[in-house]
């Protein structure tokens, strides 16, 4: 039996070293956040009498559970996860519906976006951007020519972006909406969906967006008050004109770091939507600038990998790194721009950077696989028993 056995197993797969860019940028980036969220976050942890490096010490946890799980995102098999893509999105959908189940959801602030956990609550959106990536990608390898070709293939997949930004816009949570939204818009187009298609679309839905983005009392304050936050800078203007201090504070080189005056109570969630601003004041605009760089590093490393996938005939790799690419360019860059004035208030994190839980543990899966996309696409029969038979090739 032990002969048959061992003759019946396979060959064990030659490894492939882990995509340094990738690695590294991500790394980098990680490592500048557990220092700015210890920098970021003493003064609210010793004023809520939790312990001085409580913030710091869940970050840590949260760090190492992503490790945890980027690990297992990076050895999953890809075609078992393109076969069962068009099911995830169903898990989108549960996980927004389990914020509104009694006893389930947790609401802050007004706002019912998490769901109740052991040591954490969860953030639902921060999983279903995930999901909406690898069902997409799933649905252009299954839908392409239509996609490519008719309208009813560009709306199909934008009804269910648009009926996941239903569920996010009754928690409320307009900024996780804008952002599904976009990384759906701009899946599509880069899958090859008709300009044409999508500018009507977007003329068609932009007076529903307006109208959303002004019913809300508190979303038109943010808007008016970013047109000018020193009107009104003791309430309406406060988060950001107390991040445009932190920024100003911080000249070329900071104040130095944990120096920052902002974080000691005058900066709201200094720690989280608005650690951009104490990098800015504490290691300045040099600090800004490497930690935007290695964002561009590490979403531009994803959109290599889109390109060599198309190249090499692998489209569902393609997607779920322009996809990744997209949803980690887009976050970084409209959290950067809320803390330097250049974009309305939203509440979302810098990935990888912020302090928060679920962000940190979807931002980990996120870069685990696009390393697996990587490797994937460098040594195909290497990462996986089924993986790369299609082509027929490697690059």
């Amino acid at each position: 039996m032990a002969a048959v056995l061992q003759a019946r197993r396979l060959p064990p797969a030659p490894t492939v070293p882990l995509d340094g860019v990738i690695a590294s940028s991500a790394l980098a980036l990680a490592c500048i956040g557990l220092v700015m969220v210890a920098s970021s976050s003493l003064a609210i942890a010793e004023s809520m009498k939790v312990g001085t490096f409580y913030f710091l010490q869940r970050h840590l946890v949260f760090l190492a559970l992503g490790f945890g799980l980027g690990w297992l995102a990076y050895r999953v098999d890809l075609d078992t996860l393109k076969r069962h893509s068009p099911y995830l999105i169903l898990v989108a959908f549960v996980l927004l519906l389990l914020v509104f189940v009694p006893g389930l959801g947790v609401e802050v602030k007004g706002a019912r976006r998490w769901i109740r956990g052991g040591i954490s609550n969860f953030q639902a959106v921060e999983a279903v951007k995930l999901l909406l990536i690898i069902y997409l990608a799933g649905y252009f390898v299954r839908h392409q020519e239509a996609m490519q070709r008719t309208f009813m293939g560009v709306i199909k997949p934008l009804i269910v972006a648009v009926a996941l930004v239903g569920l996010l816009l009754a928690q409320p949570d307009f900024g996780g909406a804008v952002l599904v939204l976009s990384i759906a818009g701009g899946m599509i187009w880069l899958a090859g969906g008709s300009a044409r298609h999508l500018i009507g679309i977007a003329v068609v839905l932009m007076p529903f967006a307006v109208a959303i983005a002004v019913a809300e009392p508190y979303r038109l304050r943010r808007l008016l008050a970013f047109l000018d936050p020193w009107a009104d800078p003791e309430r309406a203007g406060y988060q950001l004109t107390q991040a445009l201090i932190a920024v100003g504070r911080g000249e070329w080189f900071g104040v130095g770091l944990g120096e920052s005056v902002q974080k000691l109570f005058y900066l709201p969630e200094a720690h989280t939507d608005f650690i951009v601003a104490v990098i800015a004041e504490e290691l300045g605009f040099f600090g800004l600038v490497v930690v935007i760089g290695l964002f561009v590093l590490l979403t531009g490393r994803a959109f290599r990998l889109g390109i060599e996938g198309l190249r090499q005939g692998r489209p569902f790799e393609a997607h779920i790194a322009y996809g990744i690419g997209l949803w980690l360019a887009l976050q970084s860059v409209i959290s950067i721009g809320v803390n330097i004035g250049a974009l309305p208030t939203k509440g979302l994190t810098l990935p990888l950077i912020s302090s928060g839980g679920s962000s940190v543990l979807a931002s980990c899966v996120a870069v685990g696989l696009l390393l697996k996309v990587s490797a994937a696409l460098r040594q195909p029969l290497a990462v996986g028993a089924h993986e790369g038979v299609a082509s027929g090739r490697s690059p």
